[in-house]
């Protein structure tokens, strides 16, 4: 008794974080006591969300409270150390939140150094002997220790399952294959093992080339950046030294030409950069699935490695080209040929020229991937101006056009479908990405209509997965012109959003970010969202909303569909990433259907 008198005492003078005797003891604002540099440590990793909490009772404070020494309570700590109590066993022997205990102690219990898929019972290092001296105990099969033994007992016959069902794709026991399984293509879980350890080799040799792939394309567009820095340096340079030759008359025309220069070069830098550090970021993830992989390949229990087998083996599609090819370019040298023709024909220039100079800035040749077309890919030529011959350094003159990421100035675009089958002639094909919805989101109908559910759905882990907001994205991208109808029942929005919306947080929520634009449909009332803005919508109502989307004309238009559709409201703006469709909830008995359009 006095043994476990001491043991409690020592766990009263514990710190909680680090489960060691409180060394330089404070207390919290709510009570709880821990060491000084343990709640330091914490609260510095909650720094970004200036947030901080007790670690024991969750309550938080704002701002980070000061903290002080206990001098009473360390006194104590002192005191009874000097009475034996370091003398108890270490805790690091015992078992912690996320440690597998031993099954046989009692009391509080010590880590589990083995688990044994005989047994199905996880051991200390004291009541492991037996398997190790009893002759009969050490045929069993022991393995690292192992919180999911119990996912190894088949839960209707009670027994263990080593065997696989191919037909049903699961682990049973060997009732199972007499019963329920009886005629399926069942085979032993290690026979089944070996065949996805092959596979597994496979994917990993598969991840292994990709990342070797994408290293080189990080090499390349570093060598791009350095190019186009090293150019637009030379241009700047040569420009300054042309403009120096002429009078005054053309001077305030010579800024202009640097700093357009410049934009344009911080514009395709960053386009660059941001695209290394999305391959950098892949190469990242790439690794960690990697990791994985191995990890899973040397775990010894059959029936664990296929559980996990079918949530690590599929290999997402990459979103990038599969290789990236640096070409020789011409960067700003257009720029300089242009300014030269300017010394010659001052008056020309003035007036009509100027527009040359502006657009060969604007047209920095960058070789990078373009995004994969959607459905109904407008038709036309690239992006960018086409060189007239001669020596006209850039396209044909026209008005003089606002800086931007634009290579030319579009023409007026038209503000959508004039009539039934300009709206037939655009319509899509939308389905929605089970990765994507929340887990109180159903799909049914080929994953064309999405309900809210009280109740979980068992989707398995995904990054893709929204978390906080009940919200779904459509697996198609959408980079051309097109049409589709929802059909709303309760309340909801529709919407389009970027692939690389948060998934998580505030920040995640359709027209809550400059990542998405969102209808909300409230009952008899409409309501457009736009990073955080929002607009009130009126016009008449109905449970059908048809959206168009012009990616490269950047027109989004959201219309009331009943027996006419009605214009509710239309964005002008610049998409700079394909877009996906998106539905999203926030009240009980609400689904959407994405409807065919007639």
């Amino acid at each position: 008794m006095a043994q476990k008198g001491d043991e409690l005492e020592r766990e009263t003078f514990s710190c909680s974080i680090c489960l060691d005797l409180l060394k330089e003891p404070v207390a919290t604002p709510c009570g709880h006591s821990y060491c000084m540099e343990c709640i330091k440590t914490h609260w510095d990793e909650e720094d970004q969300k200036g947030i901080y909490s007790c670690p024991q009772c969750r309550q938080t404070f704002i701002p980070r409270p000061v903290l002080g020494k206990n001098t009473m309570l360390a006194a104590l700590v002192e005191q009874l150390k000097k009475t034996g109590l370091q003398a108890a066993p270490a805790d690091h022997c015992y078992a912690g939140p996320e440690d597998v205990a031993c099954d046989v102690c009692t009391g509080r219990k010590l880590k589990a150094s083995k688990s044994c898929l005989a047994c199905l019972t996880s051991y200390c290092d004291k009541h492991l002997q037996p398997h190790y001296e009893a002759a009969p105990l050490k045929k069993h099969k022991l393995v690292e220790p192992s919180k999911n033994l119990q996912e190894n007992i088949c839960s209707r016959h009670d027994e263990v399952m080593k065997l696989f069902c191919r037909t049903d794709q699961k682990c049973i026991c060997y009732l199972c294959s007499v019963d329920e399984h009886k005629g399926h293509d069942t085979v032993s879980a290690a026979a089944e093992r070996t065949e996805r350890q092959r596979e597994l080799e496979v994917s990993r040799l598969e991840i292994q080339q990709r990342i070797q792939d994408r290293e080189k394309d990080v090499k390349l567009l570093q060598q791009e950046v350095e190019a186009i820095n090293h150019s637009a340096d030379t241009t700047v340079e040569d420009s300054e030294k042309i403009f120096t030759q002429l009078i005054r008359l053309i001077q305030k025309r010579s800024s202009d030409v640097k700093q357009q220069i410049r934009s344009q070069q911080v514009t395709e830098v960053r386009r660059v950069k941001e695209l290394q550090e999305k391959l950098e970021q892949e190469i990242t993830e790439l690794k960690r699935r990697d990791a994985e992989l191995k990890q899973l390949s040397h775990t010894e229990d059959h029936s664990q490695f296929l559980h996990n087998y079918p949530s690590l083996s599929a290999l997402s599609e990459s979103t990038h080209s599969s290789s990236i090819n640096i070409r020789p370019l011409t960067h700003f040298e257009d720029v300089t040929a242009a300014v030269s023709e300017l010394r010659d024909k001052l008056q020309d220039i003035l007036t009509d020229r100027w527009t040359n100079i502006s657009l060969a800035v604007a047209a920095v040749d960058v070789l990078l991937p373009h995004p994969e077309p959607g459905p109904e890919p407008e038709p036309g030529p690239e992006p960018g101006p086409e060189p007239e011959p001669g020596p006209e350094p850039g396209p044909e003159p026209g008005p003089e056009p606002e800086p931007g990421p634009e290579p030319e100035p579009e023409p007026e675009p038209e503000p959508g479908p004039k009539s039934r089958d300009g709206f037939l002639q655009c319509s899509c094909e939308i389905t929605l990405d089970p990765n994507t919805a929340h887990t109180h989101l159903l799909l049914s109908d080929g994953n064309r209509k999405v309900t809210f559910m009280k109740q979980r759905q068992s989707y398995s882990r995904h990054p893709d997965r929204f978390t906080k907001f009940f919200q779904v994205l459509s697996r198609q991208s959408l980079t051309g012109r097109c049409y589709w109808e929802v059909e709303m029942r309760g309340t909801g929005c529709v919407a389009v959003a970027y692939k690389t919306i948060s998934r998580a947080g505030d920040e995640s929520g359709f027209g809550y970010n400059d990542k998405s634009w969102a209808l909300y449909c409230d009952q008899n009332d409409y309501a457009f969202f736009y990073n955080g803005i929002v607009t009130s919508i009126s016009g008449p109502f109905s449970s059908r909303v048809g959206v168009y989307l012009d990616h490269r004309a950047g027109i989004l238009s959201f219309y009331s569909v009943s027996e006419t559709r009605t214009l509710l409201h239309r964005v002008q703006t610049t998409f700079t990433q394909p877009l996906h469709a998106g539905l999203g909830f926030w009240g009980i008995r609400s689904s959407a259907e994405l409807c065919k359009v007639e």
